[in-house]
């Protein structure tokens, strides 16, 4: 089969990548390198793929719908659409740039499936979109989404952009709300990254609130398993499903997890709240398992170790 999969040099779309080429598929990846972070860290993830011989890479911008037509060719069997500006907190500094790259960006990838006839799209959606909703776990079925950040509310906005697509133009739209995607190949900036590191050099963590915050952290294997699922769903035309963990973990806990793993006690540096931050996220996954036969199956203290041995692998990591 061949397959469009965009933000492919990124962390969850390497991954996929590595999946569907490694079951003989032919894959397309569409990314722009954006210096949000490192783009050497992108090109490391894709060293690999260049070499194979069913791997095309066009380095291009989702918001030029002219270069996308000129530099694809259509003919996919599904599009994965992973590419975004990520992060809750950059987006309230620059909102205007999040709406026209993650809902500008996801118009023109429709209109583009509309032109080619492609039947099936994946759309990496984000727990964040829940925002404070009080009734956890959360469920796809909420009445009220509540988001709180720029960054959500784009996420939100491209969930209804795809049931618009799909009821006009036959395009069946999956919307896989992500919960705290770790492992290795993780963007330095995010939680689990960013503390291994600081707790191996002995350096101060930036810990905000009181400890009590948790988060439902979900393996990149598990995300892979349940994205490979949603490739192949026929059954409706239009569905919004939770990938998650369903074992949330305070922030205090994940620190220990961590400092377990590293083999150094972590030095705590207390700082606020930030603003768009949710006190809390957990996936209802019950949808995921009727649909997809999506079960995660990584435990957070096997997944982190896991990810401490690829930190160690590719840099020296102090510690056990």
């Amino acid at each position: 089969m061949r397959f469009l999969v965009t933000g492919g040099a990124g962390f969850i779309g390497s991954h996929l990548v590595d999946r569907l080429l490694g079951e003989g598929h032919r894959v397309t990846v569409v990314d722009n390198f954006d210096p949000f972070y490192d783009p050497a860290i992108k090109e490391e993830n894709i060293a690999q793929h260049l070499h194979h011989p069913d791997y095309r890479l066009v380095r291009a911008d989702l918001r030029d719908a002219a270069a996308l037509r000129e530099e694809l060719e259509g003919g996919y069997d599904a599009i994965i659409h992973l590419a975004a500006c990520a992060g809750v907190r950059p987006s309230i500094l620059e909102p205007a740039k999040y709406q026209a790259v993650n809902v500008g960006g996801t118009q023109n990838l429709l209109e583009l499936a509309r032109e080619w006839g492609v039947k099936q799209f994946v759309f990496a959606s984000s727990s964040s979109v829940y925002g404070t909703n009080p009734n956890v776990p959360w469920r796809e079925d909420e009445p009220g989404l509540r988001p709180i950040s720029p960054y959500a509310s784009t996420k939100v906005s491209c969930e209804l952009l795809g049931h618009v697509y799909s009821h006009l133009y036959g395009i069946r739209f999956i919307g896989l709300r992500f919960f705290t995607v770790y492992g290795p190949r993780q963007r330095p900036d995010l939680a689990i990254h960013k503390f291994a590191r600081m707790i191996a050099a002995g350096e101060p963590i930036p810990f905000h609130g009181d400890g009590t915050s948790s988060r439902d952290y979900t393996y990149i294997d598990d995300i892979i398993a349940g994205v490979r699922a949603a490739i192949d769903y026929r059954n409706s035309a239009y569905e919004i499903i939770n990938l998650g963990n369903d074992q949330p973990v305070t922030l205090s806990g994940l620190v220990e997890l961590i400092s377990a793993a590293v083999g150094r006690e972590a030095v705590i540096q207390r700082l606020p709240d930030q603003p768009g931050d949710v006190p809390r996220t957990r996936a209802d996954i019950g949808k995921a398992a009727r649909l997809l036969g999506y079960r995660p199956a990584t435990p957070l203290a096997t997944g982190i170790g896991k990810f401490v041995e690829w930190l160690r692998e590719r840099e020296p990591v102090p510690g056990k």
